[in-house]
């Protein structure tokens, strides 16, 4: 009897709880589950089905409704790259651009423009050799407005330039061009043929631009800061786990006049909260990059520049406005090591792409040869990791097959070519032919000659080709790309210089391990000289060097392509007037490139001093002049910085002076008297 009760209780319990599943089930699967969407009207906010649990952050009436989406631009938004440019006119010298001239007064930044324009490879002063025709509109701020070229063409590979999101009422249809303007609207630009651009100030530098502002040891351990945006132009500093909110008014804590700082203290902040209500907030888009400081865009309404190129998700943060509370709290859960990745990106970022009026010209064409070379432009990899599209050039990877020297397949080249250049007053170096053709990693030698003398009928005998190239008069030739150099790797070389062949043994193995560095045995060193207020130059032997000279260095074979390709024309010809200039030139075009600096190698005392010797008796070498200081400070005005950077190291062999038998040793006469 007692056993049939029992069964009786717990038939009615698991009734009881069967019908507690049943009815109660749904409803608590609603709370987790939002229902199949149906097509209806757009609505704003959305009615959250568990709107109860989100009491503590606020109620559903306080939550403000999505604004009137504004009408699509009617700027031809059917093109795109396909139907409205025309890539066959870029064919043969690719993407060459013709500027037309102002038709009236034009501001500062666009006199930077055209100097940025005029100064690069891509500028021609033909309109019918032109791939693409720019024009500039111009500002409010000038009083006058652009009006339509004679060669419009309807707008067919037309760019049309625009400086601010506020730019002159159109006086005619953009038709097919193509509109590159700083922050557009999300709704009004064309994914794929427009170019988004950064909102640029007035006083932004023509070239180099300040560096990023972050430090090493910034920010300080434990400390986590918001810089919250004010309409007046300041900033404020708030902490992470502050309910601080910065635009809405609604703030459960008062920040106080304490907390806002000035420009400098931006670095000290780990986030930027910037608003996307409005266009102008973009200017400060640009100013937290500089300063390390991540991007939070809440709601931007504007397009980031070069979106279609840079990969934002790894420098900023876009997040939805209206869950404010909900973005501090994430924000405060990043790990140190997320925050440090973003903020190392932008400072890449900005110093590739934002740092200077040139910059951003220059990668706003990078952005459409991309276009024209359709799969053999530069993969997201180089856009987005250092050192940057614009020391990348498109036209070295697709004309020859090697990778460049940033990249890791480029490690490891097992040979180097040898290129010595024969000056004026030169004579064949024969016996320093014999020394490198005796490495066993040389694959050639190419003799530059570039004397007036005929060239000898006879040549020593290598076991490596020989070739010899007459007619390099200007001294730039030295650094031409030639088709003949079947290798990475080079090793310049003067017909003053003396190496042995343990010498080049060694530096070549240095640079298989430093394939982005310049490797040399012959170093001098700027300094920055109080009293002339300009940059001065050395080689005397000091415990610091900057500059290796090219008389005697390995280097990869890309930096030929971009000291002819890339250079101003200006620096070029200042080096073929000046020789002396040229070592400093190289070297600047490398440390700009790999922001570090080059590598010194053991270097046989008895010839070092040799070197510095004017002709005469046993040492008949040419006496070295170091460059003129206006030399190095003209090509730091080019440059727009100071790109060389100072090293204490030189990297010697295993067991090299080290008291042991020289018969263990594998470079051997690296220590002969």
């Amino acid at each position: 009897m007692q056993s049939w009760r029992r069964k009786s209780l717990w038939l009615a319990l698991s009734a009881s709880w069967l019908l507690l599943v049943l009815l109660g089930g749904f409803s608590l699967l609603r709370l987790a589950l939002p229902p199949r969407p149906r097509p209806r009207a757009p609505q704003g906010w959305p009615r959250w089905l568990d709107a109860d649990l989100l009491q503590s952050f606020s109620q559903s009436g306080e939550l403000p409704e999505d604004a009137a989406q504004p009408p699509r631009a009617p700027h031809g938004g059917s093109c795109n790259w396909g139907s409205c440019f025309d890539t066959s006119k870029c064919r043969g010298d690719g993407l060459k651009v013709f500027v037309y001239p102002a038709a009236g007064p034009i501001s500062e930044t666009h006199r930077k423009i055209l100097a940025s324009i005029e100064g690069s490879r891509f500028h021609t002063l033909s309109p019918a050799g032109a791939c693409l025709l720019l024009l500039l509109s111009l500002d409010a701020q000038t009083g006058e407005c652009s009006s339509m070229p004679l060669q419009w063409n309807r707008g067919r590979n037309h760019l049309v330039l625009r400086l601010h999101p506020a730019p002159c009422p159109r006086t005619f249809q953009l038709g097919q061009a193509m509109v590159a303007e700083a922050s557009p609207t999300v709704d009004s630009f064309r994914a794929g043929f427009d170019v988004a651009l950064p909102f640029l100030p007035e006083a932004h530098p023509l070239r180099g631009g300040a560096p990023g502002q972050l430090r090493q040891h910034s920010p300080q351990p434990g400390v986590a800061l918001l810089a919250l945006e004010e309409e007046r132009g300041g900033w404020r500093t708030a902490g992470t786990n502050s309910s601080a909110c910065p635009w809405d008014g609604r703030c459960e804590q008062d920040p106080g006049p304490g907390q806002t700082q000035r420009w400098e203290m931006l670095p000290n902040a780990t986030f930027c909260l910037i608003s996307g209500h409005h266009p102008q907030a973009a200017s400060r888009f640009l100013q937290a990059l500089q300063a390390g400081c991540i991007p939070v865009l809440l709601s931007p309404r504007w397009e980031l520049p070069f979106s279609e190129v840079i990969d934002w998700t790894k420098a900023a943060i876009v997040a939805d406005e209206r869950l404010l509370l909900q973005v501090l709290a994430a924000l405060q859960e990043m790990s140190p090591a997320q925050v440090l990745a973003l903020r190392q990106q932008t400072q890449f970022l900005w110093d590739a792409y934002f740092s200077s009026v040139e910059k951003v010209i220059h990668t706003t064409l990078e952005v459409i040869q991309d276009r024209i070379f359709g799969t053999s432009a530069h993969p997201s990899l180089l856009w987005n990791s250092p050192p940057g599209a614009l020391m990348a050039l498109s036209t070295f990877s697709t004309r020859l097959p090697q990778p460049h020297p940033e990249s890791h397949s480029a490690w490891g080249s097992g040979r180097f070519s040898a290129l010595i250049w024969v000056g004026a007053s030169g004579q064949p170096p024969l016996k320093l032919i014999q020394a490198v053709a005796g490495s066993q990693h040389c694959a050639q030698i190419l003799v530059l000659w570039s004397n007036e003398r005929p060239l000898p009928s006879r040549w020593t005998e290598t076991a490596v080709p020989l070739t010899v190239i007459d007619g390099c008069r200007k001294v730039s030739d030295r650094f031409f790309p030639y088709s003949t150099i079947r290798t990475d790797a080079i090793l310049s070389l003067d017909a003053r210089s003396s190496l042995s062949t343990s010498e080049v043994d060694f530096a070549f193995v240095v640079w298989q391990s430093f394939p982005e560095r310049m490797v040399g045995f012959l170093t001098s060193s700027h300094f920055w000289d109080e009293a002339h207020g300009g940059w001065g130059y050395t080689a005397k032997r000091t415990n610091e060097f900057s500059m290796v000279l090219t008389m005697a260095a390995f280097y990869h074979r890309y930096y030929h392509t971009l000291f002819t390709h890339s250079l101003p024309k200006a620096l070029r010809t200042l080096a073929d007037e000046a020789p002396t200039c040229v070592d400093v030139l190289m070297n600047f075009l490398v440390a700009a490139v790999t922001k570090l600096p080059p590598i010194k190698v053991p270097y046989a005392k008895q010839r070092q001093e040799a070197a510095s010797l004017v002709p005469g008796g046993p040492e008949t070498r040419p006496k070295l002049q170091a460059p003129d200081p206006n030399c190095i400070n003209q090509i730091a005005a080019a440059f727009g910085h100071m790109p060389l950077r100072s090293s204490r190291l030189r990297l010697d062999p295993v067991l090299f002076k080290d008291p042991v038998s020289v018969q263990r040793k594998k470079y051997r006469s690296l220590e002969k008297p």
